[in-house]
């Protein structure tokens, strides 16, 4: 997303990205590949740069994150109480 929709419509590079952000090439890399999450500090940098404000990236981590976790979780059965 974040390569696709925001750095290549803006001309901008991953290292350009890295430096403005004052962060190195490699951590920006491992949140475009997917190897890191992004952080609540990560979403403030993203969404003050990019002008989208810091939900909008949590909310995608989030859905990525449970898109994953409903592939490998087991159903738990709704509790029943006897009254």
């Amino acid at each position: 997303m974040l390569l696709k929709e925001f750095l290549e419509p803006l001309g901008l590079t991953q290292k350009q990205f890295a430096d403005h952000l004052g962060w190195t090439y490699a951590r920006l890399n491992e949140i475009v590949n997917g190897r890191r999450d992004v952080s609540a500090d990560s979403a403030l940098a993203f969404g003050e740069a990019l002008g989208t404000g810091p939900e909008f990236w949590l909310n995608l981590q989030r859905d990525w994150d449970l898109w994953h976790a409903m592939r490998s979780h087991e159903q738990v059965p709704r509790l029943r109480i006897a009254s």
